[in-house]
């Protein structure tokens, strides 16, 4: 139990620095902030399954239902939509019971279709086949490695009924360790045929999204547990596996939380830094080509450009080359803008000739950054 205390404890400072830090956004800055944080979110969640989403078709949709800034993308696949219809239900009304019906609405949305990988699924139901429920890798047959086999389909509507009494009562009182719980609880049972672990993740957000008070998402459990996504099932796999002591998976989950709530504080940092970049900068005259490089330098983040921005890469931002009547011209526009911004101190420069390149002006963007 101290190390559990101990591990909350640390969790619950980072998460109040965020918190501390959110206040101190503009009301425009903290919906650009949950805009991202919901766009990264939903393509982690599908990454931990092996899937890759367009982040510009989603980031896109959720700008649409956020009233945010408009996002140029094309529109998402139906698949997606459900996705972030799921996502959005459980921020929205985080408030309300979690129910079998609710559950299987949000796995339905994931196969609009009914599909899954080509094969026909049971959506919006619980899983009723008659073999046994695996977690296999590798190839198919004497290869393969079963990690957990789950409860059978005629035990899974009693255990969901036991998980849900426990959910929305106030068993549990510590939101941290109460995700960790019904995350474990729900992939354990491994209810559906198919989007069991986003459905179980969409649990954790909903989990948070009650505790911040808060009607869309700012942390980002799921592109933190992508990030750690082999030690993420492994972990799951020794949980399941073991007794009825699921400590290590407790402490092992709010150290992920905590790590969230950390990488949360960083991006805010970054989203005032951009803030106090343009005041500096607010009297500077620029063209459109000029804003346009700067804001999605910007909104990409210091880690997207570590090598720095160079003709080529201002090009296929700007899309100049496209329009202009020759490349030569494209490239020469290119590096007079370049040389522009340099010397209205928004880039900074580093190299020279063929090697030349610019920087956003801020601290920590630059080629010296830490890795």
């Amino acid at each position: 139990m101290g190390r559990v205390v101990g591990a909350l404890s640390a969790a619950r400072r980072a998460q109040g620095r965020v918190e501390g830090m959110m206040a101190a956004l503009h009301a425009d800055q903290a919906l650009e902030l949950a805009a991202e944080a919901w766009s990264c979110e939903a393509v982690s969640t599908a990454a931990i399954e092996g899937e890759s989403l367009d982040l510009a078709a989603v980031r896109s949709s959720v700008a649409r239902r956020l009233g945010a800034a408009h996002q140029d993308g094309p529109d998402a696949p139906r698949h997606v939509e459900g996705l972030l219809d799921v996502m959005q239900d459980a921020v929205l009304e985080r408030g309300a019971p979690v129910t079998h019906e609710r559950l299987h609405a949000w796995q339905a949305a994931l196969f609009p279709g009914g599909f899954s990988s080509g094969r026909k699924i049971r959506i919006g139901a619980y899983r009723q086949h008659a073999e046994p429920m695996q977690i296999v890798s590798g190839a198919m047959g004497l290869q393969a490695k079963v990690h957990y086999e789950a409860p059978p389909s005629a035990r899974v509507h009693g255990d969901m009924d036991q998980l849900l009494a426990w959910f929305n009562s106030e068993a549990e009182p510590d939101a941290f360790v109460k995700a960790a719980l019904v995350h474990l609880w729900f992939e354990t049972i491994h209810p559906f045929e198919d989007g069991n672990g986003r459905v179980g993740r969409v649990l954790v957000d909903l989990v948070l999204a009650r505790d911040m008070g808060r009607p869309v998402l700012m942390l980002r459990p799921s592109q933190r547990l992508q990030q750690q996504r082999k030690a993420y099932y492994q972990q799951l796999e020794q949980a399941q596996r073991g007794g009825t002591d699921v400590t290590e998976w407790v402490l092992w989950f709010i150290e992920q939380m905590r790590a969230a709530c950390d990488a949360a504080a960083q991006v805010i940092n970054e989203t005032l830094a951009k803030a106090l970049f343009w005041f500096t900068h607010r009297d500077k005259k620029l063209n459109e080509r000029q804003r346009k490089v700067i804001n999605r330098v910007l909104m990409d983040g210091p880690d997207s450009f570590k090598g720095g921005l160079d003709v080529a890469t201002y090009l296929k931002i700007t899309k100049e080359a496209r329009a202009a009547k020759s490349a030569d011209v494209a490239r020469v526009t290119a590096s007079r803008d370049l040389s522009e911004l340099k010397g209205l101190g928004l880039l900074v420069q580093t190299g020279a000739g063929r090697a030349t390149r610019y920087h956003v002006n801020l601290p920590g963007w630059g080629p010296d950054q830490a890795d």
